[in-house]
């Protein structure tokens, strides 16, 4: 079958660390090897986010506030995404089981303009605890008239509670992975290779299905690659 008309994909996204970036990258070449349209657009928040955050105490607090949903304010979108779309991947972290604070500012001030009418894919990249997250996003989502057909779901590829562990010392500032106590439990922060190569294999799993027009509630996308 042959594409009659290119789809339209806005993939609007938001990273912390660099994890979320490096899935939607690879996502993004599966899209475009069915043909498709696929225009980015990072979320900047207004006040720079710095990870690491520099010490444990930091750490601490932001994780206390984004338990809280703390709203971080973003800078305006581009007049790209003022448009109608065919499929708009909304990818981000977890925090403290949340959505970001960028996302969730994002949805408050954007959510109705940016997803009412449009069908909305969310990408979440996590240490393991996501269901809450996909909850929120999705309510919020569909609050605003956007349709959720399915998610896309990537955790950090490495058991308890070494991950956990990890992850809190990765965003302190500290290196799990070259300690004497941890290195043998906790290989690398983030995404491995192979949930990237995953991430591609999806967008043209994605891409293929927008280009038959079939419904994307059916297509197994949550990944079954989760450790190395």
């Amino acid at each position: 079958m042959t594409i009659t008309r290119k789809k339209r994909i806005l993939i609007l996204s938001y990273s912390f660390s660099g994890q979320t970036s490096c899935l939607i990258r690879r996502l993004k070449t599966g899209l475009e090897k069915n043909g498709h349209q696929v225009l980015k657009e990072r979320i900047e928040p207004v006040v720079h986010l710095k990870f690491p955050t520099g010490s444990i105490g930091a750490c601490l607090v932001m994780m206390i506030l984004t338990l809280f949903r703390r709203r971080n304010p973003i800078c305006p979108l581009s007049e790209q995404v003022n448009q109608h779309f065919d499929l708009i991947i909304l990818a981000g972290p977890t925090w403290s089981y949340n959505p970001s604070g960028p996302i969730l500012y994002l949805i408050d001030h954007y959510g109705k303009k940016l997803f009412s009418g449009q069908t909305v894919l969310p990408l979440i990249s996590c240490r393991g605890y996501w269901r809450m997250h996909q909850w929120i996003l999705k309510a919020m989502l569909r609050h605003h008239g956007a349709r959720i057909p399915n998610s896309l779901i990537f955790s950090h590829p490495c058991h308890e509670p070494w991950r956990t562990i990890g992850v809190f010392m990765k965003i302190a500032g500290k290196a799990p992975e070259h300690s004497a106590l941890l290195r043998g439990h906790y290989k690398k922060f983030g995404h491995s290779q192979a949930q990237q190569d995953e991430a591609e294999r999806l967008g043209l799993l994605i891409g293929e299905a927008l280009r038959r027009d079939e419904d994307l509630s059916t297509l197994p996308l949550h990944t079954p690659i989760t450790l190395p």
